[in-house]
């Protein structure tokens, strides 16, 4: 536990998880908001799912969050006083993955429940109450989600090391990387069937029955992953595991 404290004391010393945090928080309740407003001028009610339809940008935040809790302790230094504390490495590297993961998740049940109290306050006569699993699965399901994502910020700065290469790849890659994999002639959208983002898109949205059955609209656009939303949310966690687990490895491998 002392290490866990003492990764806490290191990354809430600085402003990057504050600021993270209060940007994924207002990219979640913002458009919230504004989906819930303008939803007579649209013609397409606010539904339990456009609630969370900022939910790729609170997204991005969290992985540079992730990624900057270690790229930072690189650029300034201090990551050589840890490993001399901890040689063997591994735990403090596991301290940091849990702490941030941690972090991740408060970030993502409060932005989440606060974005679809602020749409159900705006759009008292719209049917958003929580009354199936789906419904629970995409509001109470992103937690999880970030925390998972965190880890894969985490192991991204673990494997790269420098913070620009770290936060141009958490952002590009769901903002961008993702949808022109489909762009691949032939092999394209058998591919991105498989990609993690995609796979735990699935869980958070299921077959759109948050959505009153839309795919698209006023809400997210439906992962076409084959896997049932348990699964997917299952093999995201088992990527974001494998890919913390060879960051961990290239660390012990190289002089910090």
């Amino acid at each position: 536990m002392h290490l866990v404290a003492s990764e806490r004391i290191k990354l809430f010393s600085i402003a990057t998880p504050w600021v993270c945090g209060v940007f994924a928080v207002a990219a979640l309740v913002f458009p919230a908001a504004i989906t819930a407003l303008t939803a007579s001028e649209s013609h397409l009610p606010p539904t339990v799912a456009s609630t969370q339809f900022g939910y790729q940008l609170a997204l991005v935040a969290v992985l540079v969050l992730a990624a900057l809790a270690v790229t930072g302790e690189y650029h300034t230094g201090t990551i050589h006083g840890t490993f001399q504390a901890v040689p063997s490495r591994t735990p403090v590297l596991l301290a940091k993955a849990a702490l941030v993961a941690g972090y991740a998740f408060l970030i993502g049940e409060a932005a989440s429940f606060t974005a679809w109290l602020v749409a159900r306050v705006l759009a008292p006569d719209a049917d958003l109450a929580l009354d199936s699993v789906a419904d629970w699965r995409i509001v109470a399901g992103t937690g999880p989600v970030f925390a998972l994502c965190a880890v894969c910020g985490v192991a991204v700065g673990l494997l790269l090391r420098h913070t620009a290469g770290a936060v141009a790849l958490v952002v590009g890659y769901p903002l961008m990387a993702e949808n022109l994999v489909q762009l691949i002639p032939r092999a394209g959208q058998a591919i991105h069937r498989w990609l993690p983002l995609n796979a735990v898109t699935k869980f958070l949205s299921g077959d759109g029955e948050a959505n009153a059955g839309r795919d698209g609209g006023n809400a997210a656009v439906l992962s076409d992953s084959p896997l049932s939303p348990g699964w997917a949310l299952a093999y995201f966690a088992a990527f974001a595991l494998v890919l913390l687990a060879a960051g961990i490895v290239q660390v012990k491998r190289r002089d910090a």
